[in-house]
C-alpha cells in the first residue's frame, strides 16, 4: 500500500507543469487576440480625397490604400492636395482587418481608426469653420502616408469673377445686384465660402455673403454715382466697375392721369437731352405693351384700361451700346358711370320697351350685348335696344359694354314688369 501512495503523489507533481503550460498558452492566445493587426514593414499607405477641396463645415470621403511591399498610387483626377508615401515595392493588399489610424491638422477624421478590406479603408474628413490647408496622415505599424495641402474653405479659391444686373445704371444711379462666383482650379464653384464685398461709393447690403451651392454670393449695391466693387475670398480678389449711362428718358406723362374704364389714356414719352435711343417700349401695367422703336424728342402711345384700378406704366429705353433705362408713371382708372333705363318700365305683353345705356360718351365702345331675362339676347352697335315680351312677369335685363379689345368694360342691370292685358 505504501509504495502505491508514493507513485500517486509523484503523478500529481508531474502533471502540474503541463497544466501551467496550458494555462500560459491560453493566456498568450487571449493576449494575442487583443493586439491589433498592423501593416508589416515595407508596406505603403497612399491617401486620396473624393473631391479636390471641401467647404467650411463640409465633409468629404478620404480613402487610404495599404499595400504590402507596394508602390505609390497616383491619386485620381478628382483628388486634391499632394500625396506622399513611403517605400515602393511589388504590391499586394495587406491582410483584411489591418488597423489604420488617421490624424489631421485641421478639422477632424471620423472614425479616427479603421480596418482594411481588400487593402482599403474609407473615412470622412469633417471640416470646421476655419479655412486653410490640411495635412492628413494615416499610419499603421511602422509605415505612414500623408495628404498635404488639402484645401479647406477659402483656401481652395483660385479665382473670383464678378457680374452685375444691370452693370450700367441710369444717369441718376439706382440699385443693382452684384454677384461673385468663387471657383477652384478646375473652374467648379465653391460652396460655403465667405465673400467680403467693398465699393468705392454707395452702399452694399449685405457686405459679407456666404456662397451658395453654385459658388455664388450676391449682394445689393445702391449708388448715385459710378462705383468700383471688389469681392474678396481667402487670398483671391475680383473687381467690377458699375457705370452710369446717359439719361435716355426724361419724362412719361399720361393724359388724363385719372379717368374711367374704356376711356383712352395717351402717354407722351420725352427723351433726354442728347439721348440716342435705339429701341424703346412701354408696358401699360394691365398686361399689354407697345413698341416705341427708335426716337428722339417725343413720341406717344395710347391704351384703354378695361377695369377700375391703379396701374403703373413702364417705359424701357436702350441705346446703341446696350445701356438701358426705365421710367414709370401711374394712372388711376375708375368705374364707368353706367346707367340702364327702360321706357316704359312696366307695360302689357307684346308692347315694345326701349332700353337705353348712358354714361359711355367718353369710352371707346365696340358693341353692347343684351340679355333680356327671358332667354333671348341681342347685340347692338349703339347704346339702345328694343324688346317686347309675350308673357306676363318680371324680367331682369342686363347689358355688357364691350371695349375695342373685345373685353367687358362695364355691366348694368334693370328690371321690367309685364302685366295687364
Amino acid at each position: 500500500m505504501v509504495p502505491q501512495h508514493r507513485r500517486s503523489g509523484l503523478g500529481r507533481l508531474t502533471s502540474i507543469p503541463a497544466l501551467l503550460t496550458a494555462v500560459a498558452s491560453l493566456s498568450l492566445a487571449a493576449a494575442c487576440d487583443k493586439v491589433p493587426l498592423l501593416a508589416p514593414t515595407g508596406s505603403v499607405i497612399t491617401i486620396f480625397p473624393a473631391a479636390p477641396s471641401v467647404g467650411v463645415n463640409g465633409s468629404v470621403d478620404i480613402v487610404a490604400t495599404v499595400i504590402e511591399n507596394g508602390v505609390t498610387a497616383t491619386p485620381p483626377a478628382t483628388g486634391g492636395g499632394t500625396t506622399t508615401t513611403g517605400q515602393a515595392g511589388a504590391g499586394t493588399p495587406v491582410q483584411n482587418g489591418t488597423l489604420v489610424t488617421f490624424t489631421t491638422t485641421l478639422g477632424r477624421i471620423e472614425p479616427s481608426e479603421a480596418r482594411t478590406r481588400n487593402g482599403q479603408v474609407r473615412v470622412k474628413f469633417i471640416a470646421s469653420a476655419q479655412s486653410g490647408a490640411a495635412t492628413i496622415t494615416a499610419f499603421s505599424g511602422g509605415t505612414s502616408g500623408r495628404l498635404e495641402n488639402f484645401a479647406v474653405g477659402a483656401a481652395a479659391a483660385e479665382r473670383i469673377t464678378l457680374s452685375a444686373t444691370p452693370q450700367n445704371l441710369g444717369a441718376s444711379g439706382g440699385i443693382t445686384q452684384v454677384s461673385a462666383r468663387v471657383e477652384d482650379a478646375s473652374g467648379s464653384g465653391l460652396a460655403g465660402i465667405p465673400v467680403t464685398f467693398r465699393t468705392s461709393t454707395g452702399t452694399l447690403s449685405p457686405s459679407t455673403v456666404v456662397t451658395n451651392s453654385e459658388g455664388v454670393a450676391t449682394t445689393t449695391l445702391t449708388t448715385n454715382a459710378a462705383a468700383a466693387v471688389t469681392a474678396t475670398a481667402g487670398a483671391q480678389t475680383g473687381e467690377l466697375a458699375i457705370g452710369l449711362g446717359a439719361r435716355l428718358i426724361a419724362s412719361v406723362t399720361p393724359a388724363p392721369q385719372a379717368t374711367t374704364a374704356g376711356t383712352p389714356v395717351i402717354f407722351t414719352i420725352t427723351s433726354g437731352t442728347g439721348a440716342n435711343i435705339a429701341d424703346a417700349s412701354i408696358s401699360f401695367g394691365d398686361g399689354s405693351s407697345q413698341s416705341l422703336g427708335s426716337f428722339n424728342g417725343t413720341t406717344t402711345a395710347s391704351n384703354v384700361y378695361n377695369a377700375p384700378g391703379s396701374y403703373t406704366a413702364t417705359v424701357t429705353a436702350r441705346d446703341s451700346v446696350g445701356n438701358s433705362q426705365t421710367q414709370t408713371t401711374s394712372v388711376s382708372i375708375g368705374t364707368l358711370p353706367l346707367t340702364l333705363s327702360a321706357n316704359p318700365a312696366s307695360t302689357a305683353p307684346n308692347r315694345p320697351i326701349t332700353f337705353t345705356v348712358s354714361g359711355t360718351n367718353q369710352a371707346q365702345v365696340r358693341e353692347y350685348r343684351w340679355s333680356y331675362g327671358d332667354g333671348t339676347t341681342a347685340v347692338t352697335s349703339g347704346p339702345q335696344s328694343s324688346k317686347s315680351y309675350s308673357q306676363r312677369g318680371t324680367y331682369q335685363v342686363r347689358v355688357d359694354v364691350i371695349g375695342l379689345n373685345n373685353q367687358i368694360i362695364a355691366t348694368q342691370n334693370t328690371a321690367v314688369v309685364i302685366e295687364g292685358l
